[in-house]
């Protein structure tokens, strides 16, 4: 750690007054600036791509130096200036931490949580100056069995009893495996590393693993059932494929250890990516049962879904965290950091995600196809896809992507989404016009170019750069391919690619489950329930029968043909009519009574579905190539 540079800066945390979720912050300068010492609180969190205003939740802020009271006012929404003060300062202020998700701060009786960029004011100007960092207990006989989880290093890490799970052991690995970490100083080398590792305190459950000789943590927090051992097992095989994806002579980690952070509750999903750590929130139910998830049996839905996220936040470490847009380095935390690029680091993540865990072994190629499908057809169903190309919609995320409303399909696309069918063609475009050369390429060869020359360097990767490594790296041209993909809205024709390595693109009705049935009738609408059992208009899609009849999303729909509807029976009852029918149908809109003739269409086939067929030797080793690594 280098402290040459300026002095160190101190914070302290600690959690108050639970009940009322609030803690208590403090930040000394010791050499503040002579011209008055200002403090800003990032607007966003990296990975987050939405202005968050974390300022709003600080409270009663006040200055001190040498023990008096310091002059301190605010001068705009996130940024305070100090008087002048040729001694040490001291802020001391409380934060609101009530928001239960994966980007912020969350504090109550049970635990504590905090992002660092969402309750530690910077010392504009000290942006590289070391910090220490003070974790303090709440008061209290209740919280006596707390603890730490974090991927923050400790100033002094006592010695306690070690915790693993049995995988493999410290005397096997030469890997010593620490049990969760204890209250007090924790250190980091600028304010840019203190906020990219997020805390969890409370009684959690604790598991540990080795991967490629890294000590892997798991902490999860909130009621559970889950097969701890099963969980770290499986973990340990995303987590050492991916390693060994970007390092495959080596098997070196870029980092000395490695937590996940799991908040499970009854519903939710999520996940934020850091350097050396994840915050992650899911159902309890996702997470493997003890005694109903067998090693080698095959996943439920939940839990492949978890261990995707798992693996989606895990594979951030290279992409995104370690190489990013060249605007984020470093990162602008006061004000958007716009770039063109996120249909590849978060598109390209989302192709390599659920890829690793059949390439490791959890899920079969079958299985791994049905997810490709499902994620072809939520784009193929969505209008966005042929007004926004990936580049505006990495653009456009701060305003667009994280805002969405009910007019969003028929606007916009998802570079999560359309940036994995993106990588998937890529992949496979590679693979097909590198064949008879001197060695056939792919995208894991291109993602470790990206990674030696952007992720090891530090160097931000340019806007088109990630395209100039591509061709580099396969050795012809792909202008056509992203002039088409990325910049273009046209569509994206998977079949032939997929063709070539065996694999056929069909369509079908939703819930059709004999070819060639007749088509059920649609409103052209999403229908969503309301608390008390009505039926909402959530969404209604662009040239559907629902729009072209006058309708509106937030209608509340009342009856069908005179007859009374729910948010239950109103699609059922729709799909009693054949395509063409024209029905009266009564809504709300405000408090307005209207109705409205509606002429019914038919469903489209819209699921999308990938069968693998018996293909001569080489096109099943050149399939066996892609999907096995």
């Amino acid at each position: 750690m280098n402290t040459s540079v300026q002095p160190t800066i101190h914070y302290r945390i600690h959690p108050k007054n639970p009940a009322a979720h609030l803690f208590e912050v403090c930040v000394t300068v010791t050499e503040p600036d002579p011209d008055g010492q200002r403090f800003m609180l990032p607007v966003w969190i990296p990975g987050s791509y939405m202005i968050r205003e974390f300022a709003r939740h600080i409270i009663c802020l006040r200055a001190q130096a040498e023990g008096q009271a310091l002059g301190c006012r605010k001068i705009d929404k996130a940024t305070w200036q100090c008087e002048r003060s040729g001694a040490a300062i001291t802020l001391t202020y409380e934060i609101y931490a009530w928001d239960l998700s994966v980007r912020a701060a969350h504090l109550d009786e049970s635990h504590a949580f905090f992002n660092g960029s969402s309750v530690f004011l910077l010392p504009v100007g000290k942006e590289t100056a070391a910090c220490e960092l003070e974790i303090a207990p709440p008061e209290g006989p209740r919280y006596a069995n707390w603890k730490i989880a974090t991927s923050l290093s400790q100033t002094l890490i006592p010695a306690r009893l070690t915790g693993h799970n049995g995988l493999e052991t410290p005397a096997s690995t030469g890997v010593s495996l620490s049990s969760p970490k204890s209250f007090g100083k924790f250190n980091a080398a600028s304010y840019d590393e203190l906020i990219d590792h997020p805390v969890e305190m409370g009684d959690f459950t604790y598991a540990s693993f080795v991967a490629c000789g890294v000590p892997h943590h798991v902490a999860i927090t909130g009621r559970h059932r889950a097969d701890t051992a099963r969980l770290c097992a499986d973990l340990q095989k995303i987590c050492e494929a991916q390693i060994r994806l970007f390092e495959p002579a080596t098997a070196r980690a870029p980092m000395s250890e490695y937590w996940f952070l799991v908040m499970a509750v009854g519903e939710g999903y999520g996940g934020l990516e850091h350097r050396a750590s994840t915050a992650m929130i899911c159902d309890r139910d996702d997470l493997p049962l003890a005694g109903h998830n067998v090693s080698g049996t095959a996943l439920t839905n939940g839990y492949r879904r978890f261990l995707g996220l798992a693996s989606h936040e895990y594979f951030h470490t290279w992409n995104v965290k370690g190489m990013k847009p060249d605007v984020f380095v470093p990162y602008d935390l006061s004000r958007e950091a716009y770039t063109r690029q996120l249909w590849f680091f978060e598109g390209f993540t989302s192709y390599y995600d659920d890829l690793t865990l059949v390439r490791c072994g959890l899920i079969e190629p079958l299985a791994y196809l049905e997810v490709i499908a499902e994620n072809i057809g939520r784009v193929m169903s969505q209008a966005g896809r042929l007004k926004q190309s990936v580049a505006d919609a990495s653009f456009d995320a701060w305003i667009k992507y994280y805002r969405q409303d009910e007019n969003s399909p028929n606007a916009i696309v998802s570079y999560y989404q359309k940036g994995a069918m993106i990588a998937l063609a890529l992949d496979l475009t590679i693979r097909q016009r590198t064949q008879g050369n001197t060695g056939t390429k792919s995208l894991d060869d291109v993602m470790r170019a990206l990674w030696a020359t952007f992720g090891k360097s530090g160097v931000g990767v340019p806007e088109g750069g990630v395209q100039r490594v591509a061709e580099h790296t396969a050795g012809t041209s792909l202008g056509d391919f992203f002039a088409h993909a990325v910049d273009g809205t046209g569509e994206l024709d998977l079949t032939p690619l997929l063709e070539a390595v065996g694999i056929d693109l069909s369509w079908k009705i939703p819930g059709q489950t004999k070819q060639g049935s007749a088509s059920p009738a649609t409103l052209g609408a999403k229908i969503g329930a309301e608390p008390n059992g009505d039926a909402r208009l959530i969404h209604v899609f662009e040239g559907g029968a629902a729009q072209l009849a006058g309708l509106s999303a937030g209608d509340l729909l009342i009856a069908i043909d005179g007859l009374r509807v729910s948010g239950v029976t109103a699609e059922r009852r729709v799909r009693t009519f054949a395509p063409g029918t024209c029905i009266e149908l009564t809504a709300f809109r405000r408090d307005e009574l209207m109705n409205f003739k509606v002429t019914l269409q038919a469903l489209p086939a819209q699921t999308c579905s990938l069968i693998m067929r018996d293909v001569p030797i080489e096109a099943k080793a050149r399939r066996n190539a892609w999907l096995m690594g």
